[in-house]
C-alpha cells in the first residue's frame, strides 16, 4: 500500500498507521519511509482492500481519529518502473475487469522522468476493454516512485481519501 501524509509528518502517520494495522490484527506491518516528503509504503499480511474498508468505516464514525493519513492506496503488483514492466504487470491484472466494464489509466509520477502519456498509451494498447474517463468501473492506477512502480486495478471506491470523507461528511 501506498500512504499519504502531510509533508514532514511521515514519523504521524507512521504511527498512526501501524496502530491501526495492529488494531485491524497485523502485528508486523513494513512501514517504511519512501524517501520523498509525504510519503509511505506499506506492506501488511491484512487485505488492502478491507484496510482501506476498515479505515473508512473509522472516519465514518470518528472523522478526528485518522489525523495523518491522508491517502491509502492498495497496490497489486511492484515492478522497475520499465515500460514493458508496467504494460506486463496491468495485462497480468487485467482479467478483474470484465468484458462489459469500463476503465481509465491513471498515473501518479514521483521522481522519474517517465511521461504518463507513454504510460498510458502502452497500458491501453494490451487491454481489450472499453475506456471511459469520466464514468469507468475500475482504475487502471500506476504509481511511479523512482525506480520502483506499483500498479493496481482496482474500483475507484478502494482508495481511501480522509479529505474526500471528511468533506462528505454529513457533520
Amino acid at each position: 500500500m501506498l500512504i499519504t501524509t502531510y509533508r514532514h509528518m511521515e514519523a504521524e502517520a507512521h504511527e498512526e498507521i501501524n496502530f491501526l494495522l495492529e488494531e485491524f490484527g497485523d502485528n508486523v506491518p513494513m512501514i517504511n519511509n519512501s524517501g520523498l516528503s509525504g510519503l509511505l509504503t506499506c506492506k501488511t499480511s491484512l487485505d488492502p482492500l478491507e484496510v482501506v474498508q476498515k479505515i473508512k468505516k473509522i472516519v465514518q464514525d470518528d472523522p478526528w481519529k485518522v489525523r495523518y493519513v491522508l491517502r491509502l492506496i492498495p497496490i497489486n503488483i511492484v515492478v522497475n518502473t520499465d515500460l514493458i514492466d508496467i504494460k506486463n504487470a496491468a495485462k497480468d491484472l487485467a482479467n478483474r475487469i470484465d468484458r462489459n466494464e469500463t476503465f481509465r489509466v491513471t498515473v501518479e509520477k514521483r521522481s522519474s522522468k517517465i511521461h504518463s502519456n507513454e504510460i498510458i498509451e502502452a497500458i491501453a494498447t494490451v487491454i481489450d476493454r472499453k475506456v471511459s474517463l469520466e464514468k469507468h468501473d475500475w482504475v487502471i492506477l500506476v504509481e511511479v516512485i523512482g525506480k520502483e512502480t506499483g500498479v493496481s486495478i482496482i474500483k475507484p471506491e478502494n482508495i481511501f481519501s480522509a479529505v474526500k470523507m471528511k468533506r462528505e461528511s454529513p457533520e
